[in-house]
């Protein structure tokens, strides 16, 4: 059976964005039978998140949101990455094979800087820790949104460098997992233009409030094109959002298209955005039901953690024994 390893920060509510980008397809590979280990990132998470109490409240959404979404206990793992700890002492011995100039290239830790972030040495260090995370659990394959593409391919390279440092041929000490992009909705745009994250404040939540959801919709930064005039769908962050969520083949993506390319006066951006909010409502009515309904079973949220973790070290421990007797331990 194949194996997939993700996982999202609790830095903030999960976004459309992380839906695009990387749930979307953790529900794919599992009904594909992939045995799946996805984690909250808690320990990245304190790159950004200086607050204790929102750092509690925040892995516990994301627990229940992955759930809402159609994450299946019985086929995908769901832990905490501090419930693993094999996780912090394999990254220890891949950063003692990991160049200094490797962090250095590390995109995501300048472009986090450059807006705004403290430059710790954990946000530094961050690849390595993924690295740890991905490499403990032996995955085929990860599933990330454009945006991680690099901090996965930092994690093959330290398991190549680990391997050649220390393993055999016939036996290397890590397996080396492929990266895995979903096209054409790998990177979403924010309500502003820019790419949506949750370090950006530019996030769209679909768990929102009608009323709020609505709103926040409507605030989609568009260009100063007339009502009455033809408008390029290709350029506008609505109908990206649209085209991803329904798909770039749908009927209804081609029928929106063609309503912004025409000169029509009875279409502007408003009525794009109304009918990305009608959409929204349509594609997570069902999660956003589940969701109601699983913030008021704590103790099922809390036997899935239990599970996911028990499956999780199970699988790090015969790698962490490995790594070790390795490098002389």
């Amino acid at each position: 059976m194949p194996r997939l390893l993700s996982g999202l920060q609790p830095s903030g509510q999960l976004h459309l964005g992380n839906y695009a980008g990387a749930i979307k397809q953790f529900l794919t590979l599992q009904d594909r039978g992939y045995e799946s280990f996805v984690f909250v990132a808690s320990y990245h998470a304190l790159t950004s998140v200086r607050d204790p109490a929102a750092l509690r409240t925040n892995i516990r959404q994301v627990v229940i949101d992955y759930l809402a979404f159609g994450l299946e206990p019985k086929k995908t793992h769901i832990y905490l990455q501090q419930d693993v700890p094999a996780v912090t002492e394999l990254a220890w011995l891949l950063g003692c094979v990991c160049p200094k100039s490797q962090m250095d290239k590390a995109v995501s830790y300048k472009d986090k800087v450059a807006k705004g972030l403290p430059a710790s040495l954990g946000l530094y260090t961050y690849p390595v820790l993924q690295a740890a995370d991905i490499l403990a659990v032996e995955p085929d394959v990860v599933p990330v949104g454009e945006d991680q593409r690099q901090n996965v391919e930092i994690a093959r390279d330290l398991a190549q460098r680990f391997n050649h440092a220390y393993g055999r041929d016939d036996t290397p000490v890590f397996k080396v997992p492929e990266v895995m992009i979903q096209r054409g909705t790998a990177v979403l745009p924010g309500l502003d233009g820019q790419k949506m994250s949750k370090s950006y404040g530019n996030t769209l939540d679909p768990f929102l409030p009608e009323k709020k959801l609505r709103k926040t919709i409507m605030k989609i930064v568009s260009d100063s094109t007339p009502v009455e005039a033809a408008k390029n769908p290709d350029t506008d962050t609505t109908f990206a959002l649209f085209s991803a969520l329904a798909g770039a083949d749908n009927p209804r993506t081609h029928e929106l298209a063609e309503k912004y390319r025409a000169e029509n006066i009875s279409f502007g951006y408003g009525h794009a955005k109304q009918a990305l909010f009608e959409l929204v409502l349509e594609h997570f009515g069902p999660a956003r039901q589940r969701r109601e309904e699983l913030m008021g079973d704590p103790g099922h949220v809390e036997q899935v953690l239990r599970d996911g973790a028990a499956a999780a070290n199970q699988a790090a421990a015969a790698v962490v024994k490995n790594a070790r007797h390795a490098v002389g331990l």
